[in-house]
């Protein structure tokens, strides 16, 4: 049957599927080797969502009679899923490339925080800021992550701490994800840090009597809509009581837990996230092997932050472990003022060197996997018919070379492409 459909990719040296039957996640031996197909062409439909994918011959007499929006010659070039930032902190206002001198000079991240920088520092500005400057900001910094190949991204709110300017990120992440073309899964995150002259009792009953019922009606009447819910675990801001009491609550709303744990403390954030049923757990670099153990279990997935623990010189978070015990391993860029990178390769390939992990580990772990801590893995992270068409094409006979090229990124990715359409062209 005739009919026309939006893009058809041709005569790819590589198409990396990632996934060829279905799954929502890879982990142990299912990373070893990814589905990739040689010589192999690819068809999105007018829906945005993959038609078909096979070998160049086969799909040219498929689609001999059909008609095409746009076709792109794939020759000697390799195709991969849209990349998929899996943490991300990405509205703000107030530059901290001072605090940046002060780290390089021996200061501890809590040092800082507690002098009045990090945090509060952003939480002063983001405040002060108007939602037009936090857009405008925040739209530029999409456009430098769609072009180093993120197509899904998860964007927390979390420097207002009061409610009106945790709204107003909110408002502002949400006119993003409406506005398009890059995916917003969109995350709660009031409990990034205790408001001064508050207890952290007293801010998570402000956050569970205020916030969350306001996030519940403005979502009811379809202003703003959040996924996920966040708590930054950690000694000195949010307790395992505190941040069990917040979880739950944003959970009985429907929201997905997704928070920071264990990152410079061991809290056993990763036990109460397990127990809890969290989508994914972030960050990690102190978590306990009995931690480990129950995220493997409870299939909460680990979103692993190689630019935190490389730019704050922290401990390595333990991705082998993880990985040999059968967790599900993400990434996260972690962008924020604290560590400003918003490059999914560099993030990969900073993986491999640092936490051993394998090239085609880190390519699930900002794919498949990174869509699975976001629960969109049914619908993103790999390229298999049915799922929307969210690809990159890379000039380079090998996948592997968007790894491998420490910062070559703008010069290898030559196409960004989401639900068909082509949002950047090199």
């Amino acid at each position: 049957m005739a009919g026309g459909h939006r893009l058809l990719l041709e005569n790819a040296q590589q198409v990396v599927m990632v996934c060829a039957r279905g799954e929502r996640f890879l982990a142990r031996d299912a990373l070893h080797s990814l589905a990739v197909l040689e010589g192999a062409s690819l068809v999105v439909g007018t829906d945005g969502f993959i038609k078909a994918i096979g070998r160049a011959d086969a799909i040219q007499t498929l689609f001999s009679e059909e008609t095409f929006e746009e076709r792109i010659d794939c020759s000697g070039k390799c195709i991969l899923p849209g990349l998929v930032d899996a943490h991300t902190h990405p509205v703000w206002a107030g530059e901290r490339v001072h605090e940046f001198a002060m780290k390089l000079a021996g200061a501890t991240y809590m040092e800082i925080h507690q002098a009045g920088g990090g945090i509060n520092f952003t939480v002063e500005h983001t405040r002060q800021a108007s939602e037009e400057e936090l857009f405008c900001s925040f739209q530029q910094r999409l456009q430098c992550m769609m072009r180093a190949g993120t197509t899904l991204v998860e964007c927390k709110s979390g420097y207002g701490l009061n409610l009106e300017t945790e709204l107003k990120m909110l408002r502002v992440i949400e006119r993003a994800r409406r506005q398009g073309p890059i995916g917003i899964s969109a995350t709660y995150c009031g409990a990034h840090s205790v408001p001064k002259g508050k207890t952290a009792t007293e801010a998570a009953d402000e956050i569970i009597n205020n916030h969350l019922p306001k996030l519940k009606e403005l979502g009811s009447r379809g202003e703003i809509h959040v996924d996920n819910i966040d708590v930054f675990c950690e000694k000195g801001v949010f307790d395992l009581n505190s941040t069990r009491r917040i979880l739950q609550s944003g959970k009985d709303l429907g929201l997905q837990i997704n928070f920071h744990g264990d990152e410079l403390h061991p809290m056993k954030a990763a036990e109460l996230g397990a127990e809890l049923g969290a989508q994914a757990i972030s960050h990690l670099e102190e978590v306990s092997d009995e931690g480990i153990a129950a995220m493997a279990t409870s299939r909460s997935s680990a979103v692993l932050l190689p630019t935190t623990a490389y730019m704050l010189r922290l401990k390595q978070p333990r991705a082998r472990k993880m990985l040999d015990e059968g967790v599900i391993v993400a990434l996260g860029s972690d962008f924020n003022p604290n560590a400003y990178c918003l490059s999914m390769p560099m993030v990969m390939h900073l993986a491999c060197v640092n936490m051993r992990m394998s090239m085609p580990e880190a390519l699930a772990a900002a794919t498949i996997n990174a869509a699975y801590a976001l629960g969109k893995s049914h619908t993103h992270g790999s390229l298999e018919v049915g799922k929307q068409g969210d690809l990159i094409i890379i000039n380079s006979s090998r996948w592997e070379h968007l790894i491998y090229q420490f910062g070559g990124h703008h010069e290898l990715i030559e196409y960004v492409i989401a639900k068909g359409k082509v949002i950047y062209k090199k």
